[in-house]
């Protein structure tokens, strides 16, 4: 090194975070996925070896970036990496975004008072996943029925304004939503218990006659008539934290499985490590059944339930995708 250790100066503060495909209410799963929408502020350094289009796989550590800012004192480097995650944007991998956003809020970790178990003792409000409002909700209903998309056309209409109506899942939420459109980029949109007039002035978007600083980001394809066209359709919301909506094909039929713990699913993609049941064999709950390695760790999966082993239906080398089934158990006779 050309300078000794005297000769480098120390000048304010820095944060750096790393932003991660992980399911963070979840503990921390390692997930993947495409990078449909990825956005970061020229406000903050960012180091990524990625962009929009690459794939998180399970073969790699899931770091999206480090983002990096500085300031004169600790409170404005902290107050500019804020306002960095603020602006920070990714679609079609969960993120730990939400959880950076709030740790990097919380009072404690601002007046410095940080330690080894800061995380577990506020783990209930950093690891929250934030619910999206009904403002949020009506910014995505436009969204999923193209209407964010200026067209010249938009907004005409012979005696009465044009109405779609729509559905949009929110995990398994399903929210209903109706939109007319009463002009080109104005809009009024009704759910269950709440109706917004939005208008749209340039690139901005105003509800209620409040200027907001939301972006709506579409993702897979939409036919105009808020149905999904292949895997991964939705829309994703970007008002300080990200929200991603799907847009379901109402002719998918597709069949979920039972949530009675009889089926025994992969929570990420990953490699079938270890399995350690046989058809036939009785199992109480917590017996470990298998290891999933993923992202560089291992993950037991256990049995739900007491029952009997009906099904292995995976082997040790097997590499399995997420929700994919691996053992099903039934009944105790």
């Amino acid at each position: 090194m050309p300078l000794t250790q005297d000769q480098i100066p120390l000048n304010g503060h820095a944060f750096e975070v790393r932003l991660y495909a992980e399911d963070v209410p979840k503990g921390f799963l390692p997930a993947t996925g495409t990078l449909t929408h990825l956005h970061f502020p020229p406000e903050a350094r960012a180091d990524s070896g990625v962009r929009q289009g690459d794939t998180i796989s399970p073969f790699y550590d899931p770091m999206i970036a480090k983002l990096i800012t500085h300031g004169a004192s600790r409170a404005i480097a902290r107050a500019r990496m804020a306002q960095a995650l603020e602006c920070t944007q990714v679609a079609g991998s969960v993120t730990n975004h939400s959880f950076l956003r709030a740790l990097v809020a919380q009072a404690d970790f601002g007046a410095g008072d940080v330690d080894t178990g800061l995380i577990e003792r506020h783990s209930e409000a950093l690891t929250v996943d934030p619910i999206p409002c009904s403002r949020t909700r009506a910014l995505a209903g436009i969204g999923a029925l193209g209407l964010d998309r200026i067209t010249p056309f938009q907004g005409f209409t012979l005696w009465q304004p044009m109405t779609h109506c729509s559905q949009i899942l929110w995990g398994e939420e399903e929210i209903a939503l109706r939109v007319a459109t009463l002009g080109q980029g104005l809009f009024q949109v009704t759910l269950a218990d709440k109706t917004h007039l939005i208008e749209r002035r340039d690139d901005t978007w105003w509800i209620d006659g409040d200027k907001t600083p939301a972006q709506i980001v579409c993702r897979g394809s939409r036919d105009g008539a808020g149905h999904g066209a292949g895997d991964g359709a939705g829309v994703s919301v970007f008002w300080g934290n990200g929200y991603h909506f799907t847009v379901p094909d109402p002719l998918d039929k597709a069949e979920t499985a039972a949530g009675d713990g009889s089926l025994i699913v992969a929570p990420m993609p990953g490699l079938v490590k270890s399995v350690f049941a046989t058809a036939g064999q009785e199992v109480t709950a917590g017996d470990r059944l298998a290891i999933l390695e993923a992202m560089k760790m291992e993950h037991v999966m256990t049995a739900a339930r007491d029952g009997v082993v009906a099904e292995v239906l995976v082997s040790p080398g097997t590499q399995v995708e997420a929700g994919a089934a691996l053992i099903r158990l039934e009944a105790l006779t």
